[in-house]
């Protein structure tokens, strides 16, 4: 039974130490460096559809036509143009005519409030003068007796 005490723990003593001689080894290896990776082939960029021909908005008409036509449309335009300026003219001067009666306005306010002002002292200085008649002359009398 000593025997193989001492034989068991001489056998637990080795693999211990071989144990730790395989995880040194293991331990002590330098890591790899990481694999380089290839590099991804190129994709074939996108090709643009070819653009279709654009068609003939007036099928069938001569240049002459053609022409005369857009004359006819700018002739239009202009005719739009200078509607549409006289109307701007025309609503300018509205303005400036409104711009004028509101200061007028304004000004017809500012004189009516300077009025009723001076009427409202007047009324004031009457409500005085009545209180003093009243009080001299109704009041002052019944005191007195």
């Amino acid at each position: 039974m000593k025997t193989s005490l001492i034989f068991g723990l001489a056998a637990i003593i080795l693999s211990t130490g071989s144990l730790q001689i395989a995880l040194a080894v293991e331990t002590e290896q330098e890591p790899q460096p990481p694999q380089i990776p290839e590099p991804s082939p190129e994709p074939e960029p996108i090709r643009m559809p070819e653009p279709e021909p654009v068609p003939n908005p007036f099928p069938g008409e001569s240049d002459s036509e053609k022409v005369q036509r857009l004359t006819e449309e700018n002739n239009k335009l202009k005719q739009q143009n200078t509607n549409l300026q006289s109307q701007i003219s025309s609503l300018k001067n509205e303005i400036s005519r409104l711009q004028f009666e509101i200061s007028e306005l304004g000004d017809s306010i500012e004189s009516l409030k300077e009025i009723t002002m001076e009427q409202i002292r007047v009324i004031m200085e009457l409500v005085n003068k009545l209180k003093d008649v009243l009080f001299e002359k109704i009041f002052s009398p019944t005191i007195e007796l």
